[in-house]
């Protein structure tokens, strides 16, 4: 079978990691960080928040994107952040 077609086993929730990019006063940054911290909590997955005002390369790749979030390194979403859609992602 080609590789193309093979699905890939995502790890558990538990070894995973959500990355919210965001920048302070930011409204849909806190709003989408309320729903990544309980959809975090809620699955056990580890999650951290940087600052893309002090990050050159995040500037770069997602200003007019923000807030996005990451899980494991690759884009999810960005602006509104869907809990059903994360918990998807994440294997729950």
């Amino acid at each position: 079978m080609s590789p193309l077609l093979r699905r890939t086993k995502k790890k558990p929730a538990a070894e995973r990691v959500v990355t919210l990019v965001s920048k302070p006063g930011c409204h849909l940054c806190d709003d989408a960080r309320a729903v990544v911290a309980a959809v975090c909590q809620e699955t056990g997955t580890s999650w951290e928040e940087k600052d893309i005002t002090v990050d050159e390369e995040l500037h770069r790749a997602y200003w007019e994107q923000i807030p996005v979030v990451l899980v494991d390194g690759e884009q999810h979403t960005f602006w509104r952040v869907d809990a059903d859609r994360l918990r998807k992602e994440l294997g729950t």
